[in-house]
């Protein structure tokens, strides 16, 4: 097959196809496993070096994230009624390699009623390897959406492939 091969062409966009899909899966995953408290099923969307930088800390490798989903901080979420919701996100694939920025937001039930508020609205900027196993995260890192020029940046470089490009807003 060569280059011009209608075939060899037809045999990349499916493959570019396949790979946005699962990356969209992998993001589709992420919700239903930390509000089921499933832990395993969580930690094994990253490699097992990955890591999970939030604003409040930083978890390393796939033991700290499954802590993560069954401490007992995260379960009184889960007890409470929380969802994880991820935007549709912005996905850039080189070879194997992977960034998907996202919106997020953490949705709770309020204990006084039976209402939802909406706790946190962040940006994700996802970064993924492909593996024997498939899309792997190998970093996430997660950032409120409250003005800061780091949370900003994060969306900017998705759209422009540069932080702040073009900015207006002033710091």
């Amino acid at each position: 097959m060569t280059e011009n091969d209608p075939l060899a062409a037809l045999e990349r966009r499916v493959r570019k196809l396949e790979d946005r899909l699962a990356l969209l899966q992998i993001l589709a995953s992420y919700g239903p496993g930390v509000d089921s408290g499933a832990a395993t099923a969580t930690a094994e969307l990253w490699t097992e070096d990955g890591t999970y930088d939030t604003d409040l800390v930083t978890m390393a490798g796939r033991t700290a994230i499954a802590d993560m989903v069954t401490s007992d901080r995260h379960h009184q979420l889960i007890e409470d009624g929380s969802a994880h919701l991820q935007g549709i996100p912005h996905i850039q694939v080189t070879g194997d390699n992977a960034v998907v920025t996202a919106y997020s937001q953490l949705v709770l039930r309020n204990r006084d009623s039976d209402s939802y508020r909406i706790w946190r609205t962040g940006v994700n900027r996802w970064e993924f390897i492909r593996t024997a196993e498939g899309w792997k995260a190998t970093h996430r890192i997660n950032r409120q959406l409250d003005g800061s020029v780091e949370a900003r940046d994060l969306l900017g470089t998705a759209v422009n492939g540069t932080p702040g490009a073009d900015r207006e807003i002033s710091d």
